[in-house]
């Protein structure tokens, strides 16, 4: 059946970290790899002007930070690989969250000099959430860094997972020679090198005089002290572990050099899981399914600047999607037809006729699609896990030029729309106001609205602790509560009531005060 020979051949996947790791940097070479690009760029350099591929929005390029996720696809030994680049920076960690709900595994870059930093952690606290298979990449082995053994116990402490190495560096920093493959018994020797791909030397037996003659006596004789210590510590790898989320193989490398990024690869399609379950809030949706079902992660507006364009990125969970075909929107109960569908290469697309499980597929949106929502075949089900978080910083909105309103407007709507941040509007006087997790996001909406939309706005800190999604059983009470708070009460872009609480201790009171009062920090409730 033509539908399982397409699912055995996908591997859909993130990539995560804390900032400058080399998460973009490790795309490119994944990308080169699988002879998506023929040569990478830089993610900053005042040297190399050729920026890194997935970072296409101009602010990315100025800033040399991901502040978006990419979706890239490219073949590989008879693999099709769905790769999302995600941003590392924590102010854009909503947008990594998303990502992640539709993935089915996941490859985490760490620094050998730096290790687990904090961001790193709260990732792998949202892969936990759903058992999501993690590799580890410690890159930057040209560089002097921490002993690779401390690095894996630390890994295990902080991130509260069991590691299994799979390759091995020998030496580090100046002294860096190659990355020895435990997997498949190859060493491959290090020539810095940015864009070529080189060679390994396949190795039978760790006895071999061509080690002592490629990397010398001293270093060779402590690989096979290494290795001998890894395999006696280590438990032997099991692929189904792995597939639980309960162990992490571990890879070594430097990805500005190429380095272990090709073993890393072959180890990845051989046992990364290919396309998923999906849990609805009727059922479990299996891929295999006949009839085609798939969810918004991610919404994306000017993505073409010479076009004023929205696309929604679309995770296939289950049958075949057709473009042309007519298909269920769930959540406004209404037939919604594609005539345009994209698979992408960073910015670059192109026209698709078709996909499958575990593809993402770009649908041109003229604001019916949001984030969350499900399309399907006819069936009613609403696939879970893409809430709205209680921002931390809230500012509101100013109106710089009274004569670009509409445009303000617009931008702000389609900006909210893409899950950028979110915005809350106070029912009395329409004060607009934008929460966001980090300082960096008002940034990027004041730059995108004024070279997308042509709009200008200041943004004025306001002193709130949080915004809280409000329900209840006792429609009457509910009422009564908006109305004897109506000075606190806004409503977010999909028209949910919260209430902006201005700290903590009055927010526990008023919790205290109106018990029949749900109060969420999360839009899923």
């Amino acid at each position: 059946m033509q539908i399982t020979s397409e699912i055995e051949k996908r591997r859909t996947f993130g990539i995560i970290s804390h900032p400058d790791a080399g998460k973009t940097t490790l795309t490119e070479k994944l990308l080169l790899f699988g002879g998506a690009i023929q040569s990478a760029g830089a993610v900053k350099s005042n040297k190399i002007k050729m920026h890194a591929r997935s970072d296409w929005m101009e602010i990315e390029k100025q800033r040399g930070i991901s502040v978006a996720t990419s979706v890239m696809g490219f073949d590989y030994d008879g693999i099709k690989i769905n790769l999302l680049d995600t941003p590392g920076h924590q102010d854009f960690a909503e947008d990594t969250y998303r990502t992640l709900t539709a993935v089915d595994s996941v490859i985490m870059v760490i620094d050998c000099v730096k290790g687990v930093e904090i961001q790193t952690e709260k990732l792998m606290e949202v892969c936990r959430m759903r058992n999501t298979p993690v590799i580890c990449f410690i890159n930057k082995l040209d560089r002097e860094g921490r002993d690779p053994y401390e690095l894996l116990d630390e890994i295990e402490e902080k991130l509260s997972i069991k590691v299994r190495p799979l390759s091995w560096p020998i030496g580090m920093g100046k002294g860096f020679k190659g990355v020895y493959s435990l997997f498949d018994s190859s060493l491959r020797l290090f020539k810095p090198s940015k864009s070529k791909l080189e060679e390994g030397l396949h190795i039978t037996d760790l006895s071999d005089s061509r080690i002592d003659e490629a990397v010398g006596e001293r270093d060779a004789e402590q690989l096979r002290e290494d290795v001998e210590l890894i395999e006696g510590v280590y438990p032997e790898f099991s692929v189904d572990d792995y597939l639980k989320g309960e162990v992490a193989p571990v890879f070594f490398g430097s990805a500005v050099n190429n380095f272990g990024v090709k073993e890393l690869l072959d180890c990845f399609i051989r046992f990364a899981p290919k396309p998923r379950p999906r849990e609805t809030d009727v059922r479990l949706i299996e891929p295999s399914e006949k009839d085609f079902s798939g969810f918004i992660f991610k919404i994306h507006a000017n993505m073409d600047p010479n076009h004023r364009n929205r696309i929604a990125f679309v995770r296939v969970c289950s049958g075949k999607f057709e473009r042309g075909q007519n298909y269920y929107h769930v959540r406004t109960d209404k037939k919604i037809r594609f005539s345009s569908a994209t698979m992408f290469m960073a910015q670059d697309k192109e026209m698709v006729d078709e996909a499958w499980p575990g593809d993402i597929v770009g649908l041109y949106d003229t604001g019916n699609l949001k984030i969350g929502d499900t399309i399907s075949q006819g069936e009613k089900g609403v696939f879970k896990g893409i809430p709205s978080f209680s921002p931390e910083i809230f500012k509101e909105v100013i109106n710089k030029d009274a004569m670009k309103t509409k445009q303000l407007e617009k931008g702000l709507n389609q900006l909210m729309e893409e899950g950028v941040a979110q915005l809350f509007t106070y029912e009395i006087g329409s004060r607009k106001v934008v929460g966001t997790v980090g300082v960096l996001q008002f940034e990027v909406i004041q730059y995108r609205l004024k070279h997308e939309y042509g709009a200008s706005c200041d943004f004025v800190s306001m002193n709130l602790y949080k915004a809280c999604w409000i329900h209840s059983k006792d429609q009457k009470k509910l009422k009564e509560f908006v109305n004897s708070k109506y000075r606190h009460i806004a409503r977010d872009k999909d028209g949910k009531l919260v209430f902006m609480a201005e700290s903590k201790s009055w927010l526990t009171m008023v919790q205290d005060n109106f018990p029949e009062i749900e109060f969420h920090f999360t839009s899923e409730f």
